[in-house]
């Protein structure tokens, strides 16, 4: 059965600029006039390097497929999801802080904005509920149901 809801967790493109910058200015820092090959060798691993981490960031999936919520590593059967909620703002500042449960499973990526909160039915699982950060959470919602 396809996918009924896909997204990745990429990170925006202004973020690519400062890494890049960042990484030059290590190797610059590094290079700090050597002759030779340690001229130019902080520039060839650092930023591909740079590359690599800002890709990896970004490599988390959400998916609705086969009968489970899948985020990232985590599976969570839909016959197990409760109720589901969308937090936006203020609200997901309050469910990723004092209102957190130390056993919840949380997916947050701080560049992106809303996040779902997801109950957990299974009385033999130890996590009482999830929060999975999501561009599209009306469509996650609706993939769930």
């Amino acid at each position: 059965m396809p996918a009924r809801f896909s997204e990745r967790l990429v990170l925006p493109w202004w973020w690519w600029p400062p890494g890049l910058l960042i990484a030059g200015l290590l190797a610059a820092e590094l290079h700090m006039g050597y002759p030779g090959v340690r001229s130019w060798l902080p520039y060839v691993l650092l930023l591909p390097l740079a590359v690599v981490l800002l890709v990896w960031l970004g490599r988390v999936r959400v998916t609705v497929e086969g009968g489970a919520l899948c985020a990232g590593d985590a599976r969570l059967p839909l016959a197990q999801i409760g109720q589901v909620d969308v937090v936006r703002g203020e609200a997901k500042r309050e469910a990723l802080g004092p209102q957190l449960d130390p056993e919840a499973f949380v997916l947050h990526r701080p560049w992106v904005g809303p996040a779902v909160r997801i109950e957990v039915l299974d009385p033999d699982d130890p996590v009482p509920y999830w929060v999975v950060s999501t561009r599209r959470p009306e469509q996650l919602i609706a993939a769930l149901r």
